[in-house]
């Protein structure tokens, strides 16, 4: 989903600040710091002005003593309480970002995956990113902002207009046009401009990531120069947009500093026919004529402001749509069977006495992932996997075969939850609780505590081998991971580690090769406690010989179950169910539109 299709609109504000969880204390002590740094400016600058003016005629220098501390005073002040005041709201702004980014992970992980996948990594990473960060401005560069200037303005202007009337509301008028018009100038015009920004700034951030993380694929498949022609063309789209915005916001500028002048005209035409007829006095002429120097400097940060509120609604908008896009209860989270749901006929069916059934399938209360008449499929396309019947449950090994592209990866992330099936039944029972209490994996808050699931583009952190290990579960011991690589293998290469397990790793295990990568996500996943293991392609770049260790290393566990998606062949007599997708079509043994066939140890070809 891009930006241009996600409506940010008034509410939409409201909805992210709530997340942000702003403790309003800290914002009201923010406001008051702000405007008491500004305020000394204006004190500054008005007892600046009248000490001038008054030591012009030369009095007692006693008569000075009190503006002069005063000076020393504001002075001062205006820096400390400055300080302050950006110590306050920097970390109201960053406890506020730290909140809603945590909230984020946290729905992100419960949500569904489905609107998850359907995100670029690189727009993803902007949403977690930039976006959160362009949310917790919206603290310090609108609202604060915004909330100072309206109160010193608003004291300011009455001051002036006690001490000269005419000046006061002449300032008043001035502070409306700087801090009203010309911010609703800067408005309009990021109206226009934030959302094709942020999401031009998002196109080329995910194609930047894309081409840093898949350089070698894309050289390989001949895609790099398309790659970089699209983030040329999102580097464009959002210097376009940028300068879009230039103009209007060169005027809003401006405007603010013509209302600067416009305030010191308004002083000296109205204050020196009055200082003539003796109305006022020569020395607060100084003061009316100069204090509007330092009124407008709240008013100056406005136009950015009214602009950090449109960029902030926009990065808002896709944070929620991100959000929404995961909700469980979203329609379509995990749909019921349709009987009338027309199905790709590739696989289709599958008889029940062709599963083989264990004790453990009827034991009572295990746990226990079952499918009936499970359909497959991205959501929004059709199914490509349909009539699916199988039971995994600890102990059981279940085996996915068939060519690439034929929908084995889509058929394991449904079972895993991952993505909700387009029809049939799909049941995880709850251990320890009633058999006939079975849950959805794909709502299923404890999802992860029963059921792990490895994909072939699994994440390798950029951190030692141990850590990387300790994903799985926290508190691996340094036996417990030694165990889980000699398992798989890996104790050979761990042995030539120069730390061994403190060994750090490239990002994304750049520094090791693909077999040995996966023979590590593998390690990673048998020290997860779930007893129900889902992998993909886990013997992908593995010789025979290292394929044969990694499987029976997922078999050795009898308290385990483990369903594998290969396109391998050899070693199907490991498994006690053999799942044959074939896009076969017309050509199927059993006369249909596909097949699935069940080879038990001994009996596959």
């Amino acid at each position: 989903m891009t930006t241009s299709e996600i409506r940010a609109d008034r509410g939409t504000v409201r909805r992210a600040f709530r997340l942000l969880e702003v403790d309003g204390r800290r914002f009201a002590a923010a406001v008051t710091l702000g405007v008491l740094a500004l305020g000394c400016a204006v004190a500054l600058a008005a007892v600046s002005a009248w000490l001038i003016a008054r030591a012009s005629q030369m009095p007692p220098v006693l008569t000075l003593s009190i503006a002069t501390v005063a000076v020393r005073a504001f002075g001062i002040g205006r820096g400390v309480l400055r300080y302050v005041e950006r110590l306050v709201s920097h970390d109201l702004a960053l406890r506020g970002m730290t909140t809603l980014r945590t909230t984020l992970y946290e729905r992100l992980a419960a949500g569904r995956a489905d609107g998850l996948l359907a995100v670029r990594r690189g727009d993803l990473l902007a949403r977690v990113g930039a976006d959160v960060d362009a949310v917790g401005d919206l603290v310090v560069r609108a609202l604060l902002p915004a909330a100072v200037a309206g109160v010193l303005g608003v004291v300011t202007a009455g001051a002036m207009t006690l001490i000269f009337p005419p000046a006061g509301l002449a300032l008043a008028a001035c502070l409306v046009l700087a801090g009203v018009v010309a911010p609703w100038l800067a408005a309009r015009a990021a109206a226009r401009t934030e959302t094709a920004a942020a999401d031009a700034r998002a196109a080329a951030g995910a194609a930047a990531l894309g081409l840093l993380d898949d350089a070698g694929p894309l050289a390989v498949a001949g895609r790099v120069p398309d790659e970089l022609a699209s983030l040329r063309d999102a580097d464009t789209r959002t210097a376009r947009a940028v300068d879009s915005g230039a103009g209007p916001a060169a005027l809003a500028t401006g405007l603010g500093q013509l209302a600067v002048g416009l305030a010191v005209l308004a002083a000296l035409v109205t204050g020196v026919p009055a200082v003539g007829a003796g109305t006022l006095d020569p020395v607060l002429l100084a003061v009316v004529v100069l204090t509007p120097l330092a009124a407008f400097e709240a008013t100056a940060l406005l136009p950015a402001a009214a602009i950090q509120l449109h960029r902030s609604r926009a990065a808002a908008a896709r944070v929620l749509a991100l959000v929404e896009q995961t909700d469980p209860a979203a329609d379509g989270a995990a749909p019921a069977a349709d009987p009338g749901t027309r199905l790709v006929p590739v696989p289709a069916t599958a008889r029940s006495s062709d599963v083989r059934t264990d004790t453990a399938t009827t034991a009572g209360p295990v746990p226990a992932l079952r499918a009936r008449g499970l359909a497959a499929g991205w959501p929004g396309r059709e199914p490509v996997v349909a009539g699916i019947d199988l039971d995994l449950t600890p102990g059981r090994a279940i085996a996915v075969v068939g060519p690439s592209g034929v929908g084995k990866t889509t058929l394991l992330l449904t079972l895993a939850g991952l993505l909700p099936r387009a029809a049939g039944t799909l049941d995880l029972t709850v251990p320890g609780a009633d058999p006939a209490e079975v849950r959805d994996p794909a709502t299923d808050p404890q999802r992860a505590d029963r059921l792990v699931v490895v994909t072939e583009d699994a994440h390798v952190f950029g951190t030692t081998v141990l850590e990387n290990l300790r994903v799985a579960r926290g508190d691996v011991t340094p036996d417990e991971a030694s165990a889980a690589l000699r398992s798989v293998g890996l104790d050979g290469w761990l042995a030539s580690l120069p730390a061994g397990l403190d060994t750090p790793l490239g990002t994304d295990a750049r520094t090791v090769s693909g077999g040995e990568r996966r023979r590590l996500l593998v390690a990673r996943a048998l020290l997860h406690p779930a007893p129900l293991l889902l992998l993909d392609e886990p013997t992908e770049h593995l010789d025979d010989a290292a394929a044969a260790r990694v499987l029976a290393a997922l078999r050795a566990d009898p308290a385990r179950g483990v369903l594998v998606v290969t396109h391998r062949e050899a070693d199907l007599d490991l498994f006690d169910e053999v799942v044959r997708l074939d896009p076969r079509g017309q050509d199927a043994p059993e006369g249909g539109d596909g097949y699935r066939a069940v080879v038990t140890p001994g009996t596959h070809p």
